[in-house]
């Protein structure tokens, strides 16, 4: 499946990963069966092992192989690479060649799907030409905005209500993509009401009240406009992904929580707690998926915003 979106034309990378997204379905499903693990390096209190996965990292991030997503397996101490279905073997060995030494502390992992980035927390926003999510409302003083996915403000288009574009919100006044996943937009519309608050999709909000720091294995819901609130558990932190045509992201939450186009930009939560903004992944709703989340602290950083 694929999302439809006719992206200006500084956008067209954007647009090319957003087609991306759909087949990650029945990717994150297949993640545990992926291709067996090999050997690590050595224990993650072992000596060396610290700087053999910084060497594994660079060696997987200086390859370049798009449809790559990496993270440290703090358990095992090894460096999980995630390969979707558009990998050649060639390219995975590429990897591994490119690492050296280092090559022992990397772990492949096969996914059928497609990685991309996801877009349309909670409710659906709409630029001229695409839909996101919203992720949490924050503000600057007396100043309102709101957080999303910065793949969602590239060229930093004005934001609506609505598909028609018939109700403003606002312009988009930062954006950061590749490298992070952020983006803010101002509401000058003071019609609009701007609570702190997720939407649930079953008739109820939760308050959100102060943003935090995901952790691994700690359970989480993520609310966005195609399919509504899921939850799961974080798998990993700091993850890389390569989407293609240069656009890597770092830093990122993993979580088993399955997503679809247009739930980008979308609220990562654990009760009260603003967690992270939806970046994409692999699967839907139906089968399942695995999907990286930017992580919300940088972004309040980024622009001088609180939660509220």
């Amino acid at each position: 499946m694929r999302i439809k979106r006719t992206t200006p034309r500084r956008l067209t990378r954007t647009a090319t990963r957003v087609a991306l997204a759909s087949t990650l379905a029945a990717a994150a499903a297949l993640l545990g069966t992926a291709a067996h693990a090999e050997p690590a390096a050595g224990s993650a209190g072992s000596a060396g092992s610290a700087a053999l996965l910084a060497s594994a990292a660079t060696a997987v991030q200086s390859a370049d192989v798009a449809g790559t997503a990496w993270a440290v397996d703090q358990d095992s101490g090894t460096l999980v690479v995630t390969a979707d279905a558009t990998v050649p073997d060639a390219a995975l060995a590429r990897i591994k060649q490119q690492a050296g030494p280092a090559a022992d502390a990397i772990r492949i992992e096969r996914t059928a799907g497609v990685l991309r980035p996801y877009l349309g927390g909670g409710d659906a926003i709409y630029a001229p030409s695409w839909r996101c999510s919203l992720g949490f409302n924050v503000r600057k003083g007396n100043t309102a905005y709101f957080l999303t996915a910065g793949h969602c403000t590239e060229g930093k288009p004005a934001y609506y209500t609505n598909s028609g574009h018939t109700t403003s919100i606002g312009p988009t006044t930062g954006t950061s993509f590749p490298g992070n996943d952020y983006g803010i937009v101002q509401y000058t519309n003071g019609s609009l009401a701007h609570p702190s608050e997720v939407n649930l999709y079953n008739g109820r909000t939760q308050k959100i009240t102060a943003a935090g720091n995901a952790s691994v294995g700690q359970a989480v819901q993520r609310s966005g406009s195609t399919t509504g609130v899921h939850g799961g558990k974080v798998t990993g932190l700091n993850a890389t992904v390569n989407y293609g045509n240069g656009q890597v992201v770092r830093g990122l939450i993993k979580t088993n929580v399955c997503a679809e186009p247009g739930d980008s930009g979308g609220a990562l939560f654990a009760g009260s707690t603003a967690l992270g903004l939806t970046s994409g992944g692999s699967g839907n709703c139906s089968s399942g998926g695995t999907t990286f989340f930017q992580p919300v602290g940088p972004a309040l950083k980024a622009y001088g915003v609180t939660i509220g």
